[in-house]
């Protein structure tokens, strides 16, 4: 097989299908019956959001990508017009879908009490009270916009939702907008209900049943939802007259702005309609996606978070070792050893409260933390400002390109400002993803540095939904690493040397190449090659090569990727070594294990970077080693292990890109995130 070209695109899954596929799981799961019915609900809302953000970031990318050299550079390359085509024809498939788990949630929802009722489904005095709620509360908020000679057709903001009135005026048709003000109201209103049941209809509805008041004198024809998706992905332009905090709140004025990429309709539309507004817009037929009941489905959340417990999955305490409970010296737990701690299994309160304690110890000298998205809860800076007025130095690395994060990561960064803490925005050419935190103590006349990295953001919310690992260590040589990577972001960036940490851009990516050539040679040598990763990408063709190059070794290669996979697992001759599965459950799967079996000496390395070429390029990651060997079996045994066996909710990828059930071929049934919560501490024995 020597003179397979192993770069060929025959061996690739295209980036955008592969997304995809992932949206297409998370539906998997909304249409579940075995799922409790507010869980599906949340399922739905979040392939709603993950196709929102796709036709804000990708598409575009698609849209202004020329072909000139792309398949030399992309080993997943299809031609743009052909990717176009299959994309519509995906998008427009995964609709129908969701309109029928839809309609079924709904149909669950009603029989478990919460009702979503449309306006002929209303009694008559819940239209009394819609009519009522538009005149005192709605009415003087709407600005109807004419569409025609005399009005230009307006600008419609990025993912707002928009009426569409056809209106008779004078006998002749003419047409008008309304934006809905969702960002004043939830999508779903609650209405009154003579029942125990929560009865709601949606806000659009209410304008719909009393639009007389917008147009008076005028006859309404039909009223139709529809919103546009534009471009999104900004980028930030940094020139001699500005720096970095102005030039990303510059680029976010124009993310509300951007070209348009798609425009969703009620298929109630009339086809005239919906073409004139397409080509108001610039829109192609195939940018053009109708819905038969509502759109903008990503309001759900408002149903998901619902406090009606029976219909949600069941609750459990977060798990905290003894040995890091309240009353006892956190500092003195990781100066006796190294500690990780898997979340959401795990509470995250652990973090907060070593934050917290360090700001009021008397021994604390210094605090640094990077910070990416961070979320609403201000327990964290709560605790810098306590540092800082303690007299502590405090030095944050706040990543102000946080995608959807920038204008509350500005905002914090302000505010950290104010109060005295050293804020920096690490290097203008690369995003700082890494998860870092050093506290620097003194004790007996030398400083410590206890120091955490992890997977996942500094984020108390995100903290309680994905799958993360933290790691708690005073290991010198893993502290001075950390140490140097934060003067290199709070200094000059560039190449340091690093005791233990693999960083990317500079030497992340050859490390792991070079780890999975070891395992090579082990499996020539001793026949015993074995790499078992779990991330949340993997995309990187010199990655790819080197795991198809140890497959056609032998090496045995099992891969856990939530998302985004090119990798084609199981074809002849080329991956059939190699076997990749994927789970979609209760949190979102976040964590990142590398392992390597290195003839029995085997390796693990966990942190924040996934296989994607923004990872190992584009940003600023760390990968850190367990050096501890015990902990290392366990977190093999009672973390990876798991997460591979998993056989309920996991799926495994086929050479066509399609994800398959995976098979349980007689055994036990194994749900990893159930058997993480019904045995969340055991990886600590």
């Amino acid at each position: 097989m020597s003179d397979v070209n192993l770069y060929d695109q025959k061996f690739y899954i295209n980036r955008e299908m592969s997304w995809l596929e992932f949206n297409r799981r998370c539906l998997c799961e909304a249409e579940n019956k075995d799922v409790p019915v507010l869980e599906r609900v949340k399922f739905l809302a979040i392939c709603y959001n993950n196709l929102d953000e796709f036709y804000m970031i990708r598409v575009p990318g698609l849209m202004l990508q020329t072909t000139t050299g792309m398949s030399s550079i992309m080993p997943d390359y299809v031609d743009r017009d052909l990717l176009m085509d299959e994309i519509s024809k995906t998008v427009k498939e995964l609709i129908r879908r969701y309109e029928v788990c839809w309609k079924n949630i709904k149909r669950e929802l009603s029989d478990a009490g919460v009702k979503i009722k449309k306006l002929s489904e209303l009694t008559e005095e819940q239209r009394e009270w819609s009519s009522s709620f538009y005149r005192t509360r709605i009415h003087a908020l709407l600005t109807p916009l004419a569409l025609d000679v005399s009005h230009p057709f307006p600008f419609i903001s990025n993912n707002s939702l928009n009426l569409a009135f056809k209106l008779k005026r004078d006998g002749d048709i003419v047409y008008a907008r309304v934006k809905v003000p969702i960002s004043t109201f939830n999508r779903f209103i609650q209405i009154p209900s003579n029942d125990n049941s929560r009865e709601y209809m949606l806000l659009e509805d209410i304008i719909k049943d009393s639009a007389s008041m917008l147009f008076p004198g005028i006859e309404i024809c039909g009223s139709y939802a529809f919103s546009v998706t534009r471009n999104a992905d900004v980028k930030v332009t940094i020139d001699e007259a500005c720096d970095l905090m102005s030039a990303v709140e510059e680029s976010l004025e124009n993310r509300d702005t951007g070209f348009p990429v798609r425009m969703c309709v009620e298929s109630s539309m009339p086809k005239d309609m919906a073409k004139l507004f397409a080509k108001n817009l610039k829109l192609m037929p195939l940018q053009v996606l109708n819905n038969k009941d509502v759109i903008f489905l990503s309001g759900l959340w408002e149903i998901a978070d619902l406090n009606i417990p029976q219909l949600k999955e069941k609750p459990y305490i977060p798990y905290t070792p003894q040995e890091l409970s309240d009353d006892i010296s956190l500092f003195d737990a990781v100066k006796e050893k190294d500690w990780i701690l898997f979340h959401p299994y795990e509470s995250f309160n652990t973090i907060i409260r070593l934050i917290h304690d360090s700001a009021i110890d008397p021994a604390v000298q210094s605090i640094k933390i990077c910070l990416y998205r961070v979320g609403k809860d201000p327990s964290i800076f709560q605790a810098l400002k306590v540092a800082r007025e303690r007299g502590k130095t405090v030095s944050v690395l706040m990543e102000l390109r946080a995608k959807f994060d920038e204008n509350r990561n500005i905002q914090w960064a302000k505010d950290l400002e104010k109060i005295g803490v050293h804020v920096v925005y690490g290097p203008l050419e690369l995003k700082v993803h890494s998860k870092l935190l050093q506290v620097v103590r003194l004790e007996n006349k030398s400083l410590v540095r206890y120091t955490h990295l992890s997977s996942g953001n500094y984020n108390v919310s995100t903290a309680r939904q994905y799958s993360d690992i933290s790691f708690l260590t005073a290991n010198q040589e893993i502290g001075e690493d950390v140490g140097e990577l934060f003067n290199a972001l709070t200094g000059y960036f560039g190449p340091r040397e690093y005791h233990h940490l693999l960083v990317a851009p500079i030497t992340l990516k050859n490390a792991l190449i070079e780890k999975i050539e070891r395992e090579i040679r082990c499996q020539e040598q001793h026949m015993n090659g074995h790499i078992m990763i779990k991330a949340n990408g993997l995309v990187d063709g010199n990655i790819i090569v080197a795991l198809y190059k140890a497959s056609i070794a032998g090496v045995k290669i099992e891969l856990n990727i939530r998302g985004l996979c090119c990798l084609r697992p199981g074809i002849p001759g080329i991956s059939e070594n190699i076997r990749v599965t994927s789970v979609v459950d209760r949190f979102l799967e976040h964590s990142r294990i590398y392992y390597f079996n290195n003839n029995g000496e085997p390796e693990m390395y966990m942190g924040s970077s996934d296989m994607m070429p923004r990872n190992l390029i584009a940003r600023v990651e760390v990968l850190y080693p367990i050096l501890d060997k015990r902990m290392m079996i366990s977190i093999r045994e009672n973390i990876l292990k798991v997460c591979l066996a998993d056989n309920v909710k996991a799926k495994m990828l086929l050479p066509d890109g399609s994800y398959v059930p995976v098979s349980k071929n007689g055994e036990k049934s194994l749900r990893s995130q159930q058997w993480f919560i019904d045995n969340r501490g055991i990886w600590h024995e």
